[in-house]
């Protein structure tokens, strides 16, 4: 940056680039997150050029690190002193930088100060996109819509309004494309609508004259007029954001295992250094004590297991967003699934083509539907449009006078033949008679288990039908399986329909399902675990689940497949939606938590040992600084084996 002066101006001083003139120092302190990445990234150059030799005039460039990274490790400390009486891990840290700054290892001082300056920087980074997460969920709401005055009189007139003025009673119209602003019920018109928002489910929803539709749901054909039901406040989508804010776990206080030892080791080794300068009336045996109680290797416990646990988990393409959630999984004992795109993969896909029509093969009805279908952007028509090349090498053929009835079906010429493809009621409505024994013995079963049919027909005639389904992943059964090993209960928690639902918990071997699930109903399912001492992790893909990702102790989300605002409401993130690796960071996660135990206890151990020695005489500064690190080391390699664990 060119700094070409510096000026006062009202009682600001303020740096002046000609490149980039709003820039302030004001402002560049006061947005703490740039602030605190470099500082710390000056601390980490510091360092390493530090332990390489190289100085400045003498001046230990590692003081720049104890500077930036230190300093406010030590106001943290004095602020919970002096306002909460609180003595928490800041000032077991401090603690530590000072004694090791007093007997010259300046070198400790510094990386214990970065270490932890990462970790509070992390900790805050997480809380700030979590908060533009939600603001995200506030922009899927439409800012204006379109109000009907007068509706159905001589002087009817459409006005473009706020959409958070919008009352109850009010009429409305919703073209193509366009978001739904409030809760309401269609009065004119009928369309497909998307509700994966809030219900999760992957099929878009027919909606005719008299069905409710919900705000933040997607109309995605047809225009339609509707009556508003709520004012826009107390809408669907409100609701849901409101569900996101204010869901927390009301049972995960969890306590960094530094923190529960801090007051008593700090205590203990203040009483220790001065018992002992009072006793032999040696200052050099009271620093000793101090240095060698100051706990680094229980400080160094923590932080490096659950960086080598997160490293591990990297690996395998799982993030983890904060080191206490690492914690919390070790203890989780009951499990809940969202169905579409968790358990399955969100898609419809075709699963079955059944032809009626004898003369006609398979092969031929699924071309003539794809090419009926290939001018439409129904996710439907696209599921077999996508089949058909994936599996046909010869082109789709071009149709003329392509016409789509809005939750129905769709229609057009191929050749001299009449072509049509939809549900029975479509169908039927052109004359095309739907044998019950044709739908008893190939498509009642489908439609049990909430699959789609799309029936086939050509002038007058039925061709067949093709089946489109939300399969199951690869991996779920097998994840179910080793969850029960691991003492994990499951449950399915889906927004989808009764039949759908019971068939993919059958698939699996789950036994606890709950189907028609809005967001609300998930959050009362997990709250009702809580209050039984269940620790419960809770893994979706959908905005609808973003506030049942933040109820929960442990929130897992679909990182290829989910939303930004479910990824950013959760603690963990499958980046490739590979839930095989789920039981894995399970496992991982008690062996953690066992790593940090034993590290402690060793840490502790050590402490008491060089402790007495120190305080009679046995051990010097030189001898306590050499104890001092090697326990730290030893701390550090044993967490370090976790980067090597396999389940």
């Amino acid at each position: 940056m060119n700094i070409k002066k510096i000026f006062s101006n009202n009682n600001e001083k303020t740096f002046i680039d000609f490149k980039r003139p709003n820039l302030r120092v004001k402002d560049f302190f006061q947005d703490g997150e740039k602030r605190d990445i470099v500082f710390i990234l000056i601390s980490i150059v510091s360092a390493i050029l530090s332990v390489i030799g190289t100085d400045l005039f003498r001046f230990d460039l590692i003081w720049i690190a104890i500077i930036f990274c230190g300093f406010p490790i030590f106001k943290e400390a004095i602020m919970g002193l002096y306002r909460d009486f609180d003595i928490r891990a800041d000032v077991l840290v401090s603690v530590g930088i000072i004694s090791s700054i007093l007997i010259g290892e300046l070198f400790a001082a510094g990386v214990i100060a970065i270490i932890m300056a990462i970790g509070g920087f992390l900790e805050e980074y997480t809380v700030s996109k979590t908060k533009a997460g939600i603001k995200k969920l506030i922009d899927l709401n439409p800012s204006n819509c379109t109000l009907v005055i007068n509706y159905n009189r001589t002087n009817e007139n459409e006005i473009v309004v706020p959409s958070n003025l919008i009352k109850a009673g009010d009429i409305i119209k919703v073209v193509p494309g366009e978001t739904v602003p409030v809760d309401g019920v269609i009065i004119s018109g009928e369309s497909s609508i998307d509700q994966s928002l809030l219900t999760g489910e992957s099929i878009p929803i027919d909606k005719i004259v008299g069905d409710e539709v919900f705000s933040g749901t997607i109309n995605l054909f047809g225009s339609f007029i509707m009556k508003a039901t709520k004012k826009g406040e107390d809408s669907s989508l409100q609701k849901l954001i409101k569900l996101v804010e204010s869901a927390n776990p009301e049972n995960a206080k969890v306590v960094r295992a530094a923190d529960k030892w801090a007051t008593l080791i700090v205590v203990i080794a203040f009483i220790c250094a001065v018992l002992t300068l009072i006793f032999t009336g040696e200052i050099i045996r009271a620093v000793t004590v101090l240095v060698v109680f100051c706990p680094c290797a229980l400080i160094l416990a923590t932080p490096t297991a659950i960086m080598a646990s997160i490293g591990n988990l990297t690996k395998v393409g799982i993030l983890v967003k904060e080191g206490i959630s690492i914690e919390k999984l070790a203890k989780i004992d009951q499990m809940i699934f969202d169905k579409t795109g968790t358990l399955t993969y969100g898609k419809p896909v075709v699963t079955k083509i059944l032809k009626y029509e004898e003369e006609i093969s398979e092969k031929d009805l699924i071309h003539l539907l794809a090419s009926l279908e290939s001018p439409s952007e129904h996710p439907l028509a696209k599921a077999i449009v996508k089949y058909y090349k994936n599996n046909n090498k010869e082109n789709l053929e071009k149709v003329s006078n392509f016409e789509m009835i809005i939750g129905k079906g769709v229609k057009a010429n191929l050749n001299d033949s009449i072509l049509c493809a939809g549900n029975v009621d479509f169908l039927n409505s052109l004359d095309i008679d739907i044998p019950n024994d044709f739908i008893d013995e190939n498509i009642s079963e489908c439609l049990s288990i909430g699959s789609t049919p799309i029936y086939l027909g050509r002038d007058g005639k039925l061709l067949g039908a093709v089946i489109l389904s939300d399969i199951l992943r690869d991996d779920a059964a097998e994840l179910i399986n080793q969850l029960d090993k691991l003492g994990i209960s499951s449950t399915l928690l889906t927004g989808d329909n009764r039949n759908a639902a019971e068939h993919i918990a059958s698939e699996l071997a789950i036994d606890d399902l709950k189907y028609d699930c809005m967001p609300e109903d998930k959050i009362s399912k997990i709250k009702d675990f809580q209050s039984g001492n269940h620790m419960v992790a809770m893994i979706g893909d959908g905005i609808n689940d973003a506030p049942a990702l933040r109820q929960a102790d442990i929130g897992i989300s679909m990182g290829g497949v989910g939303s930004d605002i479910s990824i950013e409401a959760s603690d963990v993130c499958l980046v490739s939606d590979d839930i095989k690796h789920i039981p894995h960071l399970i496992a991982l996660s008690r062996k953690t938590i066992k790593t940090i135990n034993i590290g402690i206890a060793f840490a502790l151990g050590l402490n008491i040992i060089a402790t007495i020695l120190a305080a009679l005489g046995y051990l010097g500064p030189i001898g306590g600084a050499f104890v001092h690190n090697i326990g730290s080391v030893i701390v550090v390699i044993y967490s370090s084996l976790l980067l090597r664990f396999q389940y």
